[in-house]
């Protein structure tokens, strides 16, 4: 461990309390280990010298050597004014140009003596200039580590305003290799550095900073990405290991009486072979002594809620309780209609406990509960408070918990003296590479089949320019018995933006569709949850013909009639979202349409996820499209993505090196799960030091 990389960053020669002061603002640098691992965004190419007669006005930048020869001051109104010089070389002159820190820059430099200049090169009434360019004397240059490849590192507005350009950030870097003399301690095992035929950590380091080939970058950069991954999938495969060995679970010995019951005579379809499959991966967990912490994946309407039950059956049949803890009124709902559909036959006790729940209810509820005569308890928030008591609580299900924070989570935990196994359901397709890393410490299963006889949703995207057409087909649907879904993305018009207006779409589709022959349904946000309920439920008889709704509608609601779902200003929904939206259709035996309707002002990002839509209706498809838009972060939500607070790797772009990572941490783990043996003595320490903190780059320099 290096020692010297604890220090704080004012003491680094060069940098000093102010702008010590600014690096821990603007780029969360406190230590000398912290600007180690302030890796480039990218490199220029500073290999060629330009001569002045070679220019050409673009958008690189190219270093030329030249003196000024002349200076001049322009004065423009309110006091603003530029500075320009007069730079030449043997082939013609340009001008330099600064409209900032003109007094200091004009006692700064020297005349007709020899500089490299670089910058971006313009062209104006027929002269070339380079505004505000990084200068260095010629003789400074050649004496530089700079090398043929200079990095451009993470920078912000302000630090630029402070002085603190690249070039600063760069002499502050070798600075930093000059006092650490580039030694840094090795974190990598040696067997494990010759099998992949990894560069040291030295010569890592120093290359990310001062590359001096293309080649020695590529090797750095492969060597540091896969360090990070590799600590991170350490970390996570082993919370994985000793959750499995440390924390006890209920073993459910047995498969009884409900659950075979229900699987022989009540199963109201044969079950897909990749649902067979996932309950066989959960019995096994259940059966184990090991505490199960598995995440189900499974696109809309692949049937997750009957898998849920099943399991829950398991719980009943070796004598424990169950509760599936959904993220609204609505889905809570939902799921208690389903499941005690499902169950009707089964004699078991399923009540829904929700924040509508009345005062008389929920005492009949929390005695039922504490005495175990309540089976299977299903409900919102309202299960992790306090007076939710269980008489032994076997299995907690939770179903799209990235909208649940870990400590939300971990309530439910506490619900029982030995902690309940969980299962955690989502609908929201995660990419591979998200799920081994957000959620490497969680065993996953996939249903990636949906049931028979269901037909894929055909998908078309429409411009505002065929609204008749389409409202023409709507009208056709509903003749045949069907209902629509109509989506908005805003409630009311934001003065702002152009969004289509729920209210305003409303009383336009009232007009269009009028009563007595056709009736429409709204459901949003502002509504009080009893008209909601109201509205849904109407919907869900067949009384309205159209649900006009914001995305509240987005998961869970269940209506097989419904087989149109047309979605307005679809460019403004983001993929995961269009791809839940549709899923409230096909949910029965017809063919079922989505609509994506759009104005022609379109963006490539908008273009990309409509052509996405359109062409494929697998959730991980789109889910990895998604990923390559957006980022990690924000298809986690922040709750989740701080977790991986990655400095150099990319999920998108190094998938092969994190599935590489994973293989090699788990091989290492099977033979020393402890990292008790010599050669990874160093990797022990760095590994105890991570889990104690956030950023593992401070303990993997």
């Amino acid at each position: 461990m290096n020692d010297i990389l604890q220090t704080p960053i004012e003491y680094l020669k060069g940098v000093g309390p102010s702008r010590g002061e600014m690096l821990r603002k603007e780029l969360n640098i406190h230590r000398y280990g912290d600007l180690l691992t302030l890796f480039p965004n990218r490199y220029i190419d500073r290999t060629r010298y330009y001569k002045i007669n070679e220019l050409q006005a673009g958008n690189t930048e190219v270093q030329i050597v030249g003196k000024i020869i002349h200076f001049k001051t322009i004065e423009q109104s309110k006091g603003r004014g530029r500075l320009v010089a007069t730079f030449v070389d043997e082939t013609g002159e340009m001008e330099l140009v600064w409209f900032q820190g003109q007094k200091w820059i004009r006692e700064s430099l020297k005349l007709n003596t020899p500089y490299v200049a670089f910058g971006k090169v313009t062209s104006f009434s027929g002269q070339f200039n380079m505004a505000h360019p990084e200068l260095e004397l010629l003789e400074e240059h050649k004496q530089s580590l700079r090398s043929a490849m200079q990095p451009v590192y993470p920078s912000t507005e302000k630090l630029t305003q402070k002085g603190i350009s690249n070039r600063t950030i760069n002499k502050m870097m070798q600075q930093l290799f000059v006092e650490t003399q580039a030694r840094f301690t090795e974190s990598l095992p040696p067997n494990l550095m010759e099998e992949l035929k990894l560069i040291p950590k030295n010569a890592a380091l120093f290359n990310i900073h001062f590359p001096k080939s293309q080649e020695l970058l590529s090797k750095a950069q492969f060597r540091l990405k896969f360090e990070e991954l590799f600590f991170i999938q350490l970390q996570l495969i082993t919370k994985n290991l000793i959750r499995k060995h440390k924390i006890k679970g209920h073993p459910f010995e047995k498969v009884g009486k409900h659950f075979n019951t229900f699987y022989q005579h009540h199963l109201p379809f044969e079950l897909t072979n990749a649902q067979k499959r996932v309950i066989k991966e959960i019995r096994n967990d259940l059966g184990s002594n090991a505490q199960m912490n598995r995440l189900l994946q499974g696109d809309v309407g692949s049937g997750k809620t009957i898998v849920a039950l099943l399991c829950m059956l398991m719980a009943l049949d070796n004598g424990f309780q169950s509760c599936l803890m959904a993220p609204t009124e609505i889905l809570a709902t939902q799921h208690f209609n389903g499941l005690s559909e499902l169950a009707k036959d089964l004699n078991i006790n399923i009540k829904l406990l929700t924040g509508s729940t009345k005062t008389s209810e929920r005492k009949i509820i929390h005695e039922a509960l504490e005495k175990g005569e309540l089976h299977i308890l299903i409900g919102t928030h309202a299960l992790l408070e306090d007076k939710v008591q269980f008489h032994n609580l076997g299995l907690a299900i939770i179903d799209e918990q990235h909208r649940f924070g870990v400590e939300q989570r971990s309530k439910l935990w506490k619900k029982n003296d030995i902690p309940p196994h969980v299962l955690v359901m989502t609908a929201t397709p995660i990419p591979r590479t998200l799920a081994m890393s957000m959620y490497g410490d969680l065993d996953i299963s996939v249903i990636d089949e949906l049931p028979p006889g269901r037909k894929p949703i055909q998908t078309v995207h429409r411009y505002d320019s065929n609204r008749l057409k389409v409202w023409k087909f709507l009208k056709d649907e509903i003749a045949k018995g069907r209902q629509i879904y109509i989506v908005y993305p805003l409630i009311n018009e934001s003065e702002k933006m152009d969004y289509k207006d729920l209210m305003d779409g409303y009383e336009s589709i009232s007009r269009d569709f009028p009563l007595p022959q056709y009736s429409v349904s709204i459901v949003h946000g502002q509504m009080k949850p009893a008209e909601k309920d109201e509205e849904m439920r109407r919907f869900a008889a067949g009384k309205t013909n159209i649900m006009v709704a914001t995305t509240v509608i987005e998961v869970g609601v269940n209506v097989p009639n419904a087989s149109v779902m047309v979605i307005e200003s679809a460019e403004r929904f983001g993929l995961s979202q269009l791809h839940q939206l549709r899923g409230r259709v096909g949910r029965g035996a017809e063919q079922s349409y989505c609509i994506l309707m759009t104005g022609h002002k379109l963006s490539n990002d908008s273009k990309i996820r409509l052509e996405t839509m359109c062409k494929t209706n697998d959730g991980f498809e789109i889910a990895e499209v998604d990923l390559k838009l957006r980022g990690p972060g924000d298809i986690m939500g922040t709750q989740q993505s701080g977790v991986l607070n990655l400095q150099i790797a990319d999920l998108v772009r190094d998938r092969d090196i994190l599935q590489l990572a994973r293989h090699e941490a788990i091989k290492l783990l099977k033979k020393d799960p402890s990292m008790a043996l010599p050669e990874h003595q160093t990797l022990r320490m760095i590994f105890m030091e991570m889990s104690k903190k956030k950023n593992i780059w401070n303990y993997i320099s």
